[in-house]
């Protein structure tokens, strides 16, 4: 069977300051997108790479991140939609359909282990959907329009949803369609495939496997990257 990633980096990055979109900024040395492909790229069980940036991104893309680094297995650049779901839509729709497993990654999730990968790519080919996750660690409560606590929540029961999230590709096209049929818009991608009916498995990630959207998280991964060095 064939597993292709579909990395999503068509965000435009409103949480920082300055021209440049996070996905773009430098992390020790080279751009944060870069830290995600070379993670896919060197993966073993990926066979190839679609990643899905906004329009006016494609050829700087193309030219300072592909070119410049030389990546082998990115076989497209899709351009990206409005909101997350519309650029995993397209980068599904233009997906070879010769795909038979599909790992949809953030782009500025650069500490995703092979590990991560692979287990999620066995676990899809035999349950069709696998995400994966930790425990959420602090207390989680429900809170009204007024700012008030309406409820605490079984902490136990709560997890802190990560990419990768990888699903036949026959599963995620039709969540993909049924949810653009009436006109919903998930929080992530196993909300779509929840919402067919199929069951979706966790797996372990990591605290370490963050998502870059402030600042501050790019402090953390400047730290965390140092301590993978050493």
């Amino acid at each position: 069977m064939k597993s292709a990633a579909l990395i999503v980096s068509a965000g435009k990055g409103y949480r920082f300051s300055g021209e440049k979109k996070k996905q773009f900024l430098t992390l020790a040395g080279k751009p944060i997108l870069c830290h995600t492909l070379e993670k896919f790229e060197t993966c073993p069980s990926i066979d190839l790479i679609q990643l899905v940036v906004g329009q006016e991104d494609m050829d700087y893309t193309l030219k300072e991140i592909v070119e410049a680094y030389g990546y082998r297995k990115i076989s497209q650049i899709v351009p990206g939609g409005k909101v997350r779901q519309e650029s995993v839509k397209n980068g599904i729709d233009t997906l070879a359909r010769e795909v038979d497993i599909v790992v949809i990654h953030d782009g500025v999730r650069p500490f995703v282990t092979h590990k991560m990968i692979e287990e999620s790519i066995q676990t899809a080919k035999q349950s069709k959907a696998a995400v994966v996750a930790m425990p959420v660690k602090e207390t989680i409560k429900m809170v009204g329009p007024d700012q008030t606590i309406l409820k605490t929540l079984d902490r136990e029961s709560l997890w802190q949803i990560q990419t990768p999230q990888t699903f036949r590709a026959d599963v995620i096209r039709k969540a993909l369609h049924k949810a653009a049929e009436d006109g919903f818009i998930g929080t992530d991608d196993a909300s779509l495939v929840e919402r067919i009916g199929i069951k979706v498995y966790i797996l372990p990630g990591s605290y370490h496997n963050i998502k870059i959207t402030t600042p501050e998280d790019l402090i953390l991964a400047s730290l965390l990257l140092q301590m993978e060095i050493a």
